[in-house]
């Protein structure tokens, strides 16, 4: 038997609940940024925050981000690999190595 891939999974748990009807763009973005807070919260007050607690919220932020991805009828994979040429061409390893400036002041 096949392995079920993880939208595969995701997909299903929606369809279960019926929950695709309140999956707009523009919700699930909203849900991408109230998720990514809760992971951020989990280190307001001390970098040294529970690794358990840390992977729950980046699971959901993720889980939200592939919903995104499938909704826009993009794939996630592709997409990140797309960027991440587009972010080689603005930070070439010559002028960005070690250094945080932006693209336009390197």
């Amino acid at each position: 038997m096949e392995k079920k891939s993880a939208m595969m999974h995701i997909r299903q748990l929606v369809a279960d609940r019926d929950w695709a009807q309140f999956h707009t763009p523009e919700n699930l973005a909203k849900s991408i940024s109230i998720e990514a807070a809760e992971l951020l919260e989990l280190f307001q007050w001390d970098g040294e925050a529970d690794s358990d607690r840390i992977r729950d919220e980046l699971a959901d932020v993720l889980t939200y981000c592939f919903l995104l991805a499938d909704k826009l009828g993009v794939e996630p994979e592709e997409i990140m690999l797309s960027k991440l040429e587009e972010t080689k061409a603005k930070y070439p390893v010559d002028t960005s190595r070690g250094r945080s400036a932006k693209y336009d002041q390197l």
